[in-house]
C-alpha cells in the first residue's frame, strides 16, 4: 500500500481552519465528496486514544457507512494522526500568512485504484475549503 497526499490552501487563519476541520458541528456540513451525499452526524474526541466517528451516507438512503478512527497523535492547531481499519492518516495545518495549507496523507487501500481514492479524498477536502471560506 502506498501513501496518497491531498491538499488545499484555505483563506482563513489556522485556528479557524483547525476548528472547522475538527468540531462536529462543522464536520457535518462539509464531510462528503459530492452534493448527493451527507454527513448527518459526527463525534470527535480529540486526544490520543480518543475516537472519531462520522456517518457518511447517500441522501437517497441507498448507501452509507460509519467512518471510525482512533487518534495516535494530536498537536492542537498543528497536526493529528489517526488509525482506521489498519491504515493511518496524518493531517497537518501550516500557516501561510493569512491562509492555512491543509495536507492530508493517508495509506491507500487495495480495493480501489489509488487515483480514485485520491479524487474522493480531494473532493472532501475541496468541500471543506469551500465551507470554511464561506462561513
Amino acid at each position: 500500500m502506498g501513501k496518497i497526499t491531498v491538499e488545499a490552501t484555505v483563506a482563513a487563519d489556522r485556528k479557524k481552519v483547525w476548528d472547522y476541520y475538527t468540531k462536529p458541528e462543522h464536520i457535518t456540513k462539509w464531510n462528503f465528496a459530492s452534493d448527493d451525499w451527507q454527513c448527518p452526524r459526527a463525534e470527535n474526541d480529540m486526544r490520543v486514544g480518543g475516537k472519531y466517528n462520522a456517518r457518511m451516507e447517500a441522501k437517497d438512503g441507498s448507501f452509507g457507512f460509519d467512518f471510525e478512527a482512533i487518534y495516535d497523535e494530536v498537536i492542537e492547531n498543528e497536526k493529528f494522526t489517526y488509525s482506521f481499519g489498519g491504515r493511518q492518516s496524518t493531517v497537518t495545518f501550516d500557516e501561510l500568512g493569512d491562509k492555512t495549507k491543509v495536507t492530508v496523507v493517508f495509506d491507500a487501500e487495495n480495493e480501489h485504484p489509488e487515483e480514485f481514492q485520491k479524487q474522493g479524498w480531494q473532493a472532501i477536502l475541496d468541500n471543506f475549503k469551500k465551507y470554511t471560506e464561506s462561513n
